[in-house]
């Protein structure tokens, strides 16, 4: 009796996927792995099949994909930069998905980001490099956070959906950065691209050492990180998620629902404006339509498929920038265009956005006996 009690034993410490028990304490962040990895799985099984319909090998697809995002170091470090401001305005989505909101102006916050700290930068010239980096950040974060928290402040005080708000909000927010940059902010010397005079290479930021990939990066990471932090382990993370779990129940408890819809969104709004100014600090120099290069959307997808969490949002930018670095690869060995990687992120978005429905329904992941 006691050598079965022990070969059960055995067996469950084996297999603890077979142990009802555990499929019951970790069911759920096994599904939140499983599907958002099967959704990637079937999005790029589906565009292969459409890159065979014109005669490609997906094979030769994949292969080409995985060096230009991963192959190599040079790789690795352009995936990495590209990630950098993924991982910045995925958190302008993700973190008012705790209040149950959907905010997807991140591309917009970035811009008014990018503006807002190219002209601080332009009126310091005489200040030290440090201080005009650090006038920047604080330049785009408060502006970033401004712009969203608009989006909050309509649908908190007017009702106005914030999705439709956000993003509309991304129009206006291009149409000035075309109006200033055409106009009174215009850098003479820009004839073919108009842009603002650069803001000087002693101001701009540096890379990490030992690699050519900016200090972004880490602003990404350890934004990711606090964030984490705050929703998770914190009164108010605590407070936003009962807020966003049913907002009749938090303000019967007396929470201060419009106070934390606009703090929330002016820290959504301030992790993409920071992004807007780590691309003008360490990538372009200056402000033009280079910057509107669909970070902002970009970043929806990253956050709605590490759902919505501040940490998963990390590897999934990674993933993500993986692919947009591989586009110029497979535009030189396959023919394809550049832009063939947005569609894959299309057909990912579709693939996300479908196998919501599949959460709490996957039978081996219950746990019941």
């Amino acid at each position: 009796m006691t050598s079965e009690v022990a070969d059960s034993a055995e067996g469950i410490a084996i297999s603890p996927a077979a142990d009802p028990g555990f499929l019951q304490r970790y069911g759920g962040t096994i599904e939140y792995i499983l599907i958002p990895g099967a959704a990637l799985i079937g999005a790029l099984g589906v565009f292969g099949i459409f890159i065979a319909l014109f005669g490609k090998n997906p094979f030769d697809l994949y292969f080409y994909m995985y060096q230009g995002a991963f192959g190599t170091w040079f790789s690795w470090q352009n995936t990495l930069t590209r990630a950098a401001p993924l991982i910045l305005t995925a958190l302008c989505t993700a973190l008012p998905a705790q209040l149950g909101m959907v905010i997807i102006g991140g591309e917009g916050a970035l811009l008014i980001g990018a503006l807002a700290s190219t002209a601080m930068a332009l009126t310091m010239q005489w200040a030290a490099p440090l201080a005009v980096q650090l006038a920047m950040a604080a330049a785009g974060i408060i502006s970033g956070g401004l712009w969203i928290m608009l989006s909050g402040a309509l649908r908190q005080y007017r009702g106005v959906n914030e999705t439709i708000s956000s993003l509309l909000l991304v129009y206006i927010a291009l149409a000035i950065l075309n109006h200033l940059v055409e106009g009174m902010m215009r850098d003479p010397t820009s004839l073919n691209k108009p842009s603002t005079h650069e803001i000087g290479a002693a101001n701009m930021m540096g890379s990490i050492p030992g690699t050519d990939v900016h200090w972004g990066l880490v602003f990404g990471i350890f934004a990711a990180i606090a964030s984490y932090i705050l929703i998770y382990h914190t009164v108010f993370g605590f407070a936003a998620r009962v807020a966003g779990g049913n907002i009749r129940a938090a303000k019967i408890v007396g929470l201060g629902v419009g106070k934390l819809v606009m703090t929330v969104c002016f820290l959504a709004g301030a992790s993409a404006g920071l992004a807007g100014m780590v691309e003008v600090a360490a990538v372009q120099g200056r402000t033009n339509a280079n910057l509107a290069a669909g970070y902002g959307f970009t970043g929806i997808l990253v956050a709605f498929l590490a759902r919505q969490n501040p940490l998963a949002v990390i590897p999934v930018a990674i993933l993500l920038g993986g692919i947009g670095a591989s586009g110029g690869l497979l535009q030189r060995r396959l023919g394809l265009p550049d832009a063939s990687v947005h569609v894959l992120q299309g057909i990912i978005f579709i693939f996300v956005l479908a196998s919501d429905a599949l959460y709490g329904r996957v039978g081996f992941l219950k746990g019941k006996s």
